[in-house]
């Protein structure tokens, strides 16, 4: 077929009707199509497509209703919206779904939004990009490596902090949509189940490579399937060696801590999701959506962490209804029965609950409690620290940090400390803690730990 190329005054006119924003989004849309070609303005960009033989109607048409200039549709192409739309419905499109959905993104943001993708960004980005677009912002993580087709879980995680829930929802619906873009699991990984798990009812030995943290007393002669030795893992502690580890989910209804936790967990490979100032049904619907997250199914963790107010059996969240949220339904929405996903892998919860006096809670039972009250059924695979302290310390300073989590996150982030299993980390941590509270008379924590781990849990592999 004959390519029919474009009249170069046409394109000159065509750039000539674009503004600033528009040619920028031209530039950003087009960027994978010659990578490795610098295109610093629209007219060359235009120039090099055509003499390239890929500025046909068919891709001209698509490029403008990306830019919803549907009036340079019918002026240079005589054509409109709805027969644009029936082309791409049976056509190939020329752009990249990602870059579309980046576009699309773009246009939803205000100034306010983009301030705070600039704050939580600057880690990484620095502060020069302040007064840049968000595509702009979007190109230099591309540079980075910090974001790509396959990758996005960061600009997510930036809008659901941001409370931009209804872009984070496009993100998770254009993973949904194009799974081609995302790794899968190898197809020669074993499919198994694994039995309900408790301390009384020990797991069997069911397989070796889908759940790595299962059980690993496993015979030859029970899957009849040669493993390589390479691939045989310690049967002392749990395997962490996916990328991800696993998802780190942060609920802070208080506000002072997220920012740490985010870049601790960050630095330990995990997938992070931060959610600020939810109200009890929020909080309901985020850890049921967190449960059915399909990332879990390569994961070799999961982490869940809560700061709130509250007493010593619930959370009151921000709405501060009582009796709030009971603790004790936290670890079901992760069970096997629940989750199959997570069966055998190491279940993390860290909970920094500050505790109302019994005069607020009104006439809610339970109130008269000590740490021993809150016990969690014994699942197998759960790592349980939950820490109290008094909420008066948020009426004196109500921007101060918990130090239980500020001491956590620098035992994590400790280069020399986070090599240690996860059960010695937490007996330094205990130490600091007490350290911490014969000092200060009128902030005193108290910690309760409880677990069921299986084997020795190191947050590194190295």
């Amino acid at each position: 077929m004959t390519f029919c190329s474009m009249p170069a005054s046409l394109l000159y006119q065509l750039e000539q009707e674009l503004d600033t924003d528009e040619k920028e989004t031209m530039l950003f849309l087009c960027s994978d199509l010659m990578p490795d070609v610098s295109m610093p303005d629209v007219l060359q960009l235009l120039t090099t497509l055509n003499e390239k033989e890929m500025l046909s109607t068919i891709n001209l048409s698509e490029l403008l209703y990306r830019l919803k200039r549907f009036d340079l549709l019918k002026k240079f192409l005589g054509t409109g919206r709805a027969a644009v739309e029936a082309n791409l419905a049976k056509h190939s499109q020329m752009l990249s779904k990602y870059r579309v959905l980046m576009t699309e993104i773009s246009e939803d943001l205000d100034k306010e939004d983009l301030r705070s993708l600039s704050f939580l960004l600057k880690n990484h980005l620095g502060t020069s990009h302040k007064e840049k677009s968000f595509l702009a912002i979007i190109t230099d993580l591309e540079k980075l490596d910090l974001i790509s087709s396959m990758h996005l879980d960061l600009i997510e995680n930036c809008f659901l902090t941001i409370h931009r829930r209804d872009l984070a929802k496009k993100i998770q619906k254009y993973k949904l949509e194009a799974p081609a873009h995302f790794p899968t699991m190898n197809t020669n990984t074993l499919q198994m189940s694994l039995p309900k798990l408790s301390l009384a009812d020990p797991p069997e030995p069911v397989n070796k490579e889908r759940v790595m943290n299962g059980a690993c007393a496993v015979q030859a002669e029970q899957i009849h399937i040669s493993i390589p030795e390479t691939e045989v893992q310690d049967c002392n502690k749990y395997r962490m060696q996916s990328k991800p580890l696993g998802v780190c989910l942060i609920i802070d209804c208080i506000g002072n801590d997220a920012g740490l936790l985010m870049e601790t967990f960050q630095s330990l490979h995990f997938e992070v999701h931060c959610r600020l100032f939810l109200n009890m049904d929020a909080v309901i619907h985020d850890l049921y959506e967190t449960a059915r997250l399909r990332a879990h199914k390569d994961a070799d963790c999961f982490v869940c962490i809560l700061v709130s107010r509250g007493n010593h059996q619930h959370i009151f969240c921000t709405d501060h209804i009582v009796p709030g949220f009971q603790l004790e339904r936290l670890k079901d929405f992760f069970t096997g029965e629940r989750c199959p996903d997570l069966l055998g892998k190491p279940k993390l919860f860290f909970i920094q609950n500050y505790v109302e006096p019994p005069s607020w809670q009104g006439n809610a039972s339970l109130t008269e409690a000590d740490g021993d009250l809150c016990t969690i059924p014994q699942v197998a695979d759960i790592f349980w620290s939950h820490c109290t302290l008094d909420a008066s310390v948020l009426e004196r300073s109500p921007c101060s940090s918990s130090y239980y989590l500020s001491a956590l996150a620098g035992l994590l982030m400790d280069p020399q400390k986070r090599k240690l299993p996860l059960l010695d980390i937490f007996v330094e941590l205990n130490n600091r803690v007490y350290e911490w509270n014969r000092i200060n008379s009128t902030e005193q924590y108290l910690l309760l730990l409880k677990h069921t781990l299986r084997k020795k849990l190191f947050l590194t592999d190295k």
